[in-house]
């Protein structure tokens, strides 16, 4: 997948930051590496059709890093 340029951090991110992210990530940060809006986002993860991992805890969902970082073609 190419590198996005960004500006100010709100659109898509860099191989840079996607390689440094935590264990897990909240939605909407996974959100913008795919280059997803925040509705889409949330209606594929509600419909369990998100294109990776997604954990639901409560109110919150958490999206697994490792499956993003496959997904993206990063994993180790």
């Amino acid at each position: 997948m190419r590198e996005r340029l960004t500006r100010g951090g709100s659109q898509g991110m860099g191989r840079e930051e996607l390689l440094a992210l935590p264990v897990s990530i909240d939605l909407e940060t996974s959100n913008r590496a795919l280059g997803l809006g925040r509705s889409k986002g949330y209606e594929l993860a509600k419909r369990g059709q998100y294109p990776c991992k997604v954990l639901r805890l409560g109110s919150a969902y958490r999206v697994v890093t490792a499956d993003l970082l496959e997904l993206l073609g990063l994993a180790a």
